[in-house]
Formats: structure tokens, sequence, C-alpha cells
């Protein structure tokens, strides 16, 4: 959901390899380019692979102007991955 220059996206399950590319389309989703903030609830992510990691840092990077990306909610496996991947600990919150 985009609203005016902040977006809030909710990922869950699993995100692996098996899930990459629709992770991917939907994070170049147009409704995401206008938005200079992103809050991602990780809350429901039972385990993200380094890929996956790397798709959202990409996603929010690669752009004529990086957006900020706060994650938050996060299990801490999943914490560790974001890390892993470049996604310190100042855009990773676990409330």
């Amino acid at each position: 959901m985009v609203h005016g220059q902040r977006a809030e996206l909710t990922l869950a399950g699993d995100l692996g390899a098996g899930v990459l590319r629709e992770l991917e389309e939907q994070l170049d989703d147009p409704r995401l380019r206008a938005a200079r903030e992103w809050v991602v609830d990780m809350s429901e992510v039972t385990r993200l692979d380094l890929a996956c990691a790397y798709a959202l840092l990409r996603a929010a990077v690669e752009r004529p102007e990086a957006v900020r990306l706060v994650v938050h909610g996060a299990r801490r496996e999943v914490r560790r991955t974001l890390r892993q991947a470049g996604i310190g600990p100042g855009q990773v919150s676990r409330g």
C-alpha cells in the first residue's frame, strides 16, 4: 500500500529461491517508484534466503533515488540474513 511518499509492504512465508522472481516482480511495481520510504513488515516471514534479501536491497537502491528502507518484525534468523545482504541494524527493528 502506498501513502504519498511512504509504501507499506508485508512479506510472509518462506522466501527462498522458488519465489525470487515473483518477489523481484512485486518489488518492481510502478506504484512503489513514487515512494521515498519503504516500511516492510516481515513478522510473518519464516525464512529468508540471501538471494531474496539481496533482491529487496537492490530494489531499494537501484533506482534514480534510493529509498529509505525500514524493516520491522523480522525474526532473529531473518535479521541475520538481512545484515549479510547489507541491510543494517539501523534499517531493521524488532518491533
